[in-house]
C-alpha cells in the first residue's frame, strides 16, 4: 500500500479508484455513459466507521457501478479484461468472505437489481406497508448510507430518496410498538431481580436497553445499523443520545432497583425526544405496576401515538408486532430479504 493510501478511508480510496481508473476506462468505451458509481452495500466503510483493523478482510478497492440491464455484461467484461492488477499499491483482485475466488470487486448491476438485493424490492415509486415492515435499518443503510461519486441518470438518487423514512402513520405504529415491547418486559426485569434471579434480570435488562436504543433511532428518524455499530451510531443521535448514560447504567447496575431507576430515567429522556419529534408525549414515561414496587411504561404513550394514525391499513396492524427487526434478532433471517418478506407476509 502506498503511503498516501494508508491515510485514506475505504470510501476515499474507492472514490480515487473510480476517478483515476474506472471512470476513464468506462468513458473511453462509452462516452457519456449513463451510470452511477458509489461505495454502497456491506462494509464498515459504507457507514464511515472503518479503521485500521477493518483492513484485515473485505476492505480495499471496492466499488459499485450501476448501469442499464443491456450494458451489465459488456461493462463487466471490459472491467474483467482491462482493470490493472494494482492501484495505490493495493491489489485490484482479492478474495472475499465466503468466496475464495480472487477477482476484482467492482460490482456491476442495475440500480433496480442492486436495491432488490438488499431490500427484496425496487422501492420506486413507493413500498407497500408490508414492504416497509420487512426492511431492516441495516438493509436500508446499505442502499442509502455510502457516498455516490456520480449518478448521471438519477436512478440511484431516486431509489435513495424513496427510502428517506417511513410514511408518517407507519412511523407512529413502529414507535408505539417499541413502547409496547418495553412495557411487556420492564416489570419482569424487576420481578426477576426481586426474586433473587440477578442473571435473569440482567438478561431482560439488556433486551430492554436494545429496544430503547431502537426507539431512539425511530424518534430521530434515523435508520439503525446492525448490532456491531448500533451503540456508536446511537451516540451520534442529536437528542436521543442524551439517554446513553442512563442506558449504560442499566447494564452496569448491581441491583434490580438501580436497573429499574436508570431505565425509567432513560425512558423519560426518550419521551421528551418523542415530544420534540411532534408526537404525543404524556408524562411520566413509567408508572407503578399494580401494588408492586415495580414500574412499567405509561400506556398513554402507546394509545396517544396510535390515535394519530388515519391510514386504515396501518390501524389494523397487530399492535406490538412491528417491523421485522422488532420481531426477531435472528441474524440468518434479518440478512435475507426473501426470508424477511416471507416472515412479514
Amino acid at each position: 500500500m502506498s503511503p498516501d493510501a494508508e491515510d485514506l478511508t475505504g470510501c476515499e480510496l474507492s472514490r480515487r479508484f473510480y476517478d483515476a481508473v474506472v471512470a476513464p476506462l468506462l468513458l473511453s468505451h462509452w462516452p457519456g455513459l449513463p451510470h452511477a458509481a458509489a461505495r454502497i452495500g456491506a462494509g464498515s466503510e459504507v457507514l464511515g466507521l472503518d479503521d485500521e483493523m477493518s483492513r484485515d478482510h473485505d476492505w480495499g478497492l471496492r466499488l459499485n457501478v450501476l448501469v442499464a440491464q443491456d450494458l451489465c455484461r459488456p461493462v463487466q467484461a471490459l472491467l474483467d479484461e482491462q482493470l490493472p492488477e494494482t492501484y495505490a499499491g493495493l491489489p485490484v483482485a482479492f478474495a472475499y468472505t465466503g468466496s475464495s475466488e480472487v477477482r476484482h470487486r467492482v460490482e456491476v448491476d442495475t440500480p433496480s437489481d442492486f436495491a432488490r438485493s438488499r431490500l427484496g424490492i425496487d422501492p420506486r415509486p413507493a413500498p407497500t406497508t408490508s414492504d416497509w415492515l420487512s426492511f431492516t435499518g441495516q438493509a436500508v443503510l446499505e442502499v442509502t448510507a455510502g457516498p455516490v461519486f456520480t449518478d448521471t441518470d438519477g436512478a440511484l438518487t431516486e431509489i435513495r430518496a424513496a427510502l428517506e423514512w417511513y410514511p408518517d402513520d407507519l412511523w407512529r405504529y413502529i414507535v408505539a410498538c417499541d413502547w409496547m415491547r418495553l412495557d411487556q418486559e420492564m416489570p419482569l426485569m424487576s420481578r426477576a431481580g426481586d426474586r433473587g434471579d440477578d442473571l435473569g434480570s440482567r438478561v431482560i435488562a439488556a433486551r430492554l436497553v436494545d429496544v430503547a436504543m431502537h426507539l431512539g433511532f425511530m424518534l430521530e428518524r434515523q435508520w439503525p445499523p446492525y448490532a456491531k455499530w448500533r451503540g456508536t451510531a446511537f451516540l451520534r443521535l442529536p437528542r436521543a443520545s442524551a439517554a446513553h448514560g442512563e442506558l449504560a447504567a442499566v447494564l452496569q447496575a448491581t441491583t434490580w432497583q438501580q436497573r429499574q431507576m436508570n431505565l425509567a430515567r432513560a425512558l423519560d429522556v426518550l419521551a421528551s425526544v418523542q415530544g420534540a419529534a411532534g408526537l404525543p408525549s404524556p408524562e411520566p414515561a413509567t408508572i407503578g405496576f399494580w401494588e408492586r414496587p415495580y414500574l412499567h411504561t405509561n400506556q398513554e404513550l402507546v394509545d396517544d401515538v396510535l390515535d394519530g394514525i388515519s391510514d386504515e391499513s396501518v390501524r389494523t396492524l397487530p399492535i406490538g408486532l412491528g417491523s421485522i427487526e422488532q420481531r426477531t434478532s435472528n441474524v440468518d433471517l434479518l440478512v435475507d430479504s426473501h426470508r424477511r418478506r416471507s416472515h412479514i407476509h
